[in-house]
């Protein structure tokens, strides 16, 4: 057992030693060292994320649809919606609004007072995780909307294709 600790302890000295491949930052006093080629990866997949986000925000505008950033998420221990955290980016000092999920609410006018109220989750590849599925569940048996879309990029350049939940997924979360 000592000697595995002995060898991770190494490697991380060796990755701290290392600033043209490994950026090291300190994380409630441990060091942490990543892969500089990992970080730009993760930077870039942010940027492709939010520029889809926007798209499929456009799109639904398109056909109609009112949209608003959704602030709110499910805390699945308490069984209730709470507000949203704000994240904080201390390189940026800037608060993060807008982390709720699912990413937007929809709503559009069907006829006379009746409102069509959905929730979009926008995902590149339309995978969503265990816990997301739990949520969607939750926020589809508590009739906060009355679908949720998950909205991916489609096999065409520039497509957007829009899953419901419950018909990708059944009703095996519900």
């Amino acid at each position: 057992m000592e000697k595995e600790n002995k060898e991770k302890i190494m490697k991380r000295i060796r990755e701290a030693g290392d600033p043209e491949n490994y950026e090291t930052s300190w994380e409630q006093g441990v060091p942490k060292s990543k892969k500089k080629s990992e970080i730009k990866k993760g930077k870039s997949s942010k940027a492709r994320g939010g520029r889809f986000e926007l798209q499929v925000r456009k799109d639904l505008e398109s056909k109609g649809r009112v949209n608003d950033k959704w602030n709110n998420n499910v805390d699945l221990d308490l069984n209730k919606m709470i507000i949203a955290k704000r994240k904080y980016n201390p390189f940026s000092k800037a608060m993060t609004i807008g982390t709720g999920f699912p990413d937007f609410v929809s709503i559009k006018l069907v006829r006379d007072e009746l409102y069509s109220v959905i929730g979009v989750e926008v995902k590149t590849n339309g995978i969503l995780s265990k816990i997301e599925k739990q949520k969607c569940a939750w926020y589809l048996k508590n009739k906060i909307f009355s679908q949720i879309w998950i909205a991916k990029k489609g096999v065409k350049r520039g497509e957007i294709v829009y899953d419901d939940f419950e018909e990708k997924y059944g009703k095996k979360f519900m």
